[in-house]
């Protein structure tokens, strides 16, 4: 399979089916309310910083996306808040008519029956050469490791730090962004949060929510905390900042 990976602003013909691709992503983690400020306006506003691919053995199809924001840092610390702080300051930093200092990936999106081909470090890649050509020294990214959901209980902390013997993190999806030069900094303990009435997370998960406290649901980096008695449940999900050096 040969990738051709380019700009949305370079073809845009992408732009009607750039968000309907199959995914593995849960149903719920679509819920997050900060996710327009960014994906709204990806097409009109960011096209330079959004990356598709088609491949050869089906050209004009899309085979996967790439989404990087910029945004404003003042304090020069990765923030707690991850992506969705990345979204709120990249929409402010757009408001204020900024100069954005930062870029920050959001998300790299395979298609399902294409997951497992080696696809994702190609976006990587791409990723860090597209963030370098917009003229940035450093491309950072709140990274939602892929295997953590068999571990919901662990805490981030601990999981994010935990290596091979080879050295390289545990995590398939960190080892791939270390593999192409990043660095792990630290956790981002409240990356996202969704919240929804018992009923929206019945129909997101299929699952009762029937009972306060903790409640393991497929594809959760941790628990949903419900409260049953105030018809509401919130997930609060962690990720882990990488840092990619471009110079």
């Amino acid at each position: 399979m040969a990738l051709r990976i380019t700009t949305l602003a370079e073809r845009p013909e992408f732009i009607p089916t750039l968000l309907d691709m199959a995914s593995a992503w849960p149903e719920f983690m679509m819920k997050d309310p900060i996710a327009d400020l960014f994906y709204a306006v990806a097409a009109t506003t960011y096209p330079e910083y959004v990356l598709v691919a088609d491949d050869d053995a089906e050209p004009g199809r899309l085979a996967a996306r790439g989404c990087t924001m910029p945004f404003t840092l003042k304090d020069g610390e990765l923030p707690d808040d991850g992506w969705d702080g990345v979204i709120r300051r990249g929409w402010l930093t757009r408001e204020r008519g900024e100069h954005p200092d930062r870029i920050s990936a959001l998300e790299i999106t395979v298609r399902s029956d294409l997951l497992g081909k080696g696809v994702s470090p190609l976006m990587v890649a791409a990723m860090r050469d597209n963030a370098a050509r917009l003229g940035f020294g450093e491309l950072v990214a709140p990274v939602r490791p892929n295997l953590k959901h068999r571990e919901p209980h662990t805490p981030m902390t601990e999981y994010a730090f935990r290596t091979r013997a080879d050295g390289l993190p545990h995590d398939p999806w960190l080892r791939v962004h270390v593999r192409a030069g990043a660095e792990i900094v630290k956790v981002a303990p409240r990356s996202m949060t969704i919240s929804g009435t018992l009923a929206e997370w019945r129909a997101w998960t299929g699952l009762p929510f029937d009972r306060p406290g903790p409640v393991e649901v497929p594809g959760g980096l941790t628990p949903v905390h419900v409260e049953p008695d105030h018809d509401y449940a919130v997930y609060v999900e962690p990720n882990v900042w990488v840092s990619h050096p471009l110079r």
